[in-house]
């Protein structure tokens, strides 16, 4: 372990990250979070789904120098997405239009953010000099990014299990860069949720059972991202209009008061994505959804996984309009696509008969 060679290295790494664009900059060391246990524990339950990949990674989480031999610290560091014209739509509108999680409405986070990284390994390195190491990651590796962020005063877990942040509310990615560098650790960030249940109330599904416990078997950004297999059509009326993610268990903190918008994101927002049309969407061939959707988050889930979640939501928008091009994604090549096109297809006919019928 090789000692700081500056009682300022702190303040100047502090500094150069602001320098650089990032909202807040935290440093923690390189034990396993406490929390590790009970995450360990979470995943025993089966609580994580079909995210097996997060049993492979275990090990590597509870000890960071399996990922970066000789890592001494950890600089947290938090990038806001906030953006002020960010309203969601809800699942009670009834329209044509699809709701897409905040943090996807900006071209993909991990490219236009692994710059300023880099960067700021490099300016960390002309301030400590030689000899040390460091090592980024951004939602990258196997890291308990969350936890280590609390521990570094970055923020609180709330009860819906996401960190927030008394400046930057809910609207913010979180980024690490490992080092061999010994830094002074910042004060852990108490719980500040008090009483408050909002976002447990908020869950559509119910994903969130008790404080601080989330059931991702039941989150609607796990059923339509995580998820690469069929929605369970107990979950599928519960989804709404929302078509890649969600955001109601974040958006109704009170904490989102002192939220502010980040320069980093502010520049690649994409207003095409704040209310797309689900016709719109459904009628894409897989040339044009790489072409809307290149170089967002959202590619993440294929063509196959986006027109499977937006069947869902024009089912359960219930608009008779949309049964024709909906015929026509049931016979799609992709069965996914065409078994939730077959569902909302159902749907649509057993809500428009019960509204004749009354």
């Amino acid at each position: 372990m090789q000692k700081a060679p500056s009682s300022d290295l702190e303040q100047s790494i502090r500094e150069a990250a602001a320098a650089l664009g990032f909202d807040a900059c935290g440093f923690t060391h390189a034990q396993a979070p406490e929390t590790w246990e009970d995450y360990t524990s979470w995943l025993a339950e089966g609580k994580h789904g079909k995210m097996e990949y997060l049993e492979r990674h275990a090990e590597k989480k509870g000890n960071l120098n399996k990922l970066f031999d000789g890592t001494s610290s950890v600089i947290s560091l938090a990038v806001s997405y906030h953006a002020d014209h960010g309203g969601s739509l809800t699942s009670e509108d009834v329209s044509q239009q699809g709701v897409i999680a905040r943090y996807a409405r900006h071209e993909d986070y991990h490219e236009v953010l692994k710059p300023a990284l880099q960067a700021l390994c490099d300016r960390i390195t002309a301030i400590a000099g030689p000899g040390y190491r460091h090592r980024a990651f951004l939602d990258t590796g196997p890291i308990m990014e969350r936890d280590l962020a609390q521990r570094a005063g970055m923020g609180f877990i709330g009860k819906h299990t996401n960190l927030i942040s008394r400046s930057l509310g809910n609207w913010f990615f979180i980024a690490e860069i490992l080092t061999t560098l010994e830094l002074k650790p910042d004060s852990p960030e108490p719980n500040r949720c008090g009483t408050c249940e909002r976002c447990m109330h908020a869950c559509p599904t119910d994903a969130i059972p008790e404080p601080f416990r989330l059931d991702a078997r039941k989150c609607i950004s796990y059923l339509t991202i995580e998820l690469k297999g069929s929605i369970p059509e107990a979950m599928r009326s519960q989804i709404g209009n929302r078509i890649f993610g969600c955001d109601d268990c974040l958006t109704v903190c009170p904490w989102n008061r002192f939220a502010r918008e980040g320069r980093l994101m502010q520049q690649v927002q994409r207003s095409d994505l704040q209310t797309p049309e689900l016709m719109d969407l459904l009628a894409m061939d897989q040339a044009a959804f790489k072409q809307k959707f290149a170089n967002t988050p959202i590619m993440r889930t294929k063509r196959r996984g986006l027109l499977r979640n937006v069947c869902v939501a024009l089912g359960n928008v219930g608009d008779t309009r949309a049964l024709p091009l909906l015929q026509k994604r049931a016979a799609d090549v992709e069965p996914l696509i065409a078994e939730h096109a077959q569902w909302a297809i159902r749907r649509i006919r057993t809500k428009s008969s019960k509204r004749e019928d009354a």
